[in-house]
């Protein structure tokens, strides 16, 4: 007869942490793709084949291209990785590890 734990070990559903990282996974590579996507394209749009270099139109100093192309995406990315990381993460209970069972049963043991 197969115990409790057996039935869950062969489950069908996947462990929450697997879903949450998996969850996880999938945002960032979208949004990783769309920056992609944005700075590739605006960069080679507005970046190259400029007819008078001379004249390349400016933002805070740079080439207009260079703010809106790399840097306005990357100010863009590290706003929402501190979003990601403090609001949308979670924080999945993992376990106890084979040496902390050991440290936890000695603990119980002497206290």
């Amino acid at each position: 007869m197969a115990s409790d734990l057996d039935r869950d070990q062969y489950s069908s559903e996947p462990d929450p942490t697997f879903v949450n990282s998996r969850r996880e996974a999938i945002v960032i590579f979208c949004t990783w793709f769309v920056a992609l996507i944005w700075a590739v394209t605006y960069c080679k749009i507005n970046g190259y084949d400029i007819e008078d270099p001379a004249n390349i139109p400016t933002t805070l100093g740079m080439p207009s291209w260079v703010v809106w192309g790399i840097a306005a995406p990357w100010l863009a990315a590290d706003l929402f990785t501190t979003w990601f990381c403090f609001c949308f993460m979670k924080d999945d209970e993992l376990g106890i590890a084979g040496d902390e069972e050991h440290l936890e049963h000695a603990v119980e043991v002497d206290g």
